[in-house]
């Protein structure tokens, strides 16, 4: 089952978490901790394609759906995350309606949209899937998810869940609260984002965000919210040690 049906049939809200260190170590990790997904960045980490590529193999193949953010919308960046099979796309810094449209465009085969054929790619199984197959999962499969993170995104947000093809969104909380000098629980950032997940939910999209914390992620399930990241592989492992450490306090020798 792909993740654009498990969110559409899950009944809850799917709970996974960023990958930013470039082990596979790390991700086989999270597939035994029980996490639903992951979300392999290679926006605010050190990650190349090769190594998103076979984060996402891994990933798979422990049962964990695999989403793969994307510096930007430019370049090959689109077409060639989706031939490594991901799950599907996160887009930074979708700001208006012409952006959701190039970004959803580039992920999508003629005539609605520019992605190009690529059957021997993974996404194809290697050829063996056939044609027919691999442009129907392509669509109709992948999750193709803009992040909605700046002040003007959420203004023109009804525009953008409007964008054809468009079939999940994420709002991004850091970036916004960053850009806007206002903390989450603003009340106009929270009628922004009530807004938001009303619109989705009217359209039948799945909506997303980050989260700290497990309360955190709790709060945004009893939001609305569908699918949360909550921390990364990176900030568990380094909570995990630091705590450790100061478990173990100072040893002296006797």
């Amino acid at each position: 089952m792909r993740m654009l049906e498990r969110l559409r049939d899950a009944g809850r809200c799917l709970v996974g978490t960023w990958v930013k260190i470039p082990a596979l170590e790390t991700v086989e990790l999270l597939a035994r901790a029980g996490f639903d997904f992951v979300v392999v960045d290679m926006e605010h980490s050190p990650i190349s394609l090769e190594s998103a590529y076979r984060a996402v193999l891994t990933a798979q193949g422990l049962g964990l759906h695999a989403l793969v953010r994307v510096p930007d919308a430019g370049g090959s960046h689109l077409q060639r995350v989706l031939d490594t099979g991901a799950d599907g796309i996160l887009v930074p810094h979708v700001t208006g309606r012409a952006d959701a449209e190039r970004a959803i465009g580039g992920m999508l085969f003629p005539p609605r949209g520019t992605r190009g054929l690529g059957t021997t790619s993974r996404a194809g199984a290697w050829g063996l899937d056939g044609t027919a197959e691999y442009l129907r999962r392509g669509d109709e499969e992948t999750l193709r998810i803009p992040q909605l993170e700046d002040p003007g995104a959420l203004e023109q947000a009804e525009e953008i869940l409007d964008t054809p093809g468009l079939n999940g969104v994420f709002l991004g909380m850091g970036d916004l609260t960053l850009a806007t000098g206002l903390p989450a629980d603003d009340p106009g950032l929270r009628r922004h984002t009530d807004r938001l997940l009303a619109g989705a939910k009217a359209r039948g999209l799945p909506c997303g965000t980050a989260a700290r914390d497990a309360a955190a992620a709790r709060a945004a399930a009893d939001r609305g919210f569908t699918f949360v990241m909550i921390s990364n592989d990176a900030g568990i492992f380094g909570q995990a040690a630091a705590d450790l450490r100061a478990a173990a306090g100072p040893l002296p020798l006797h």
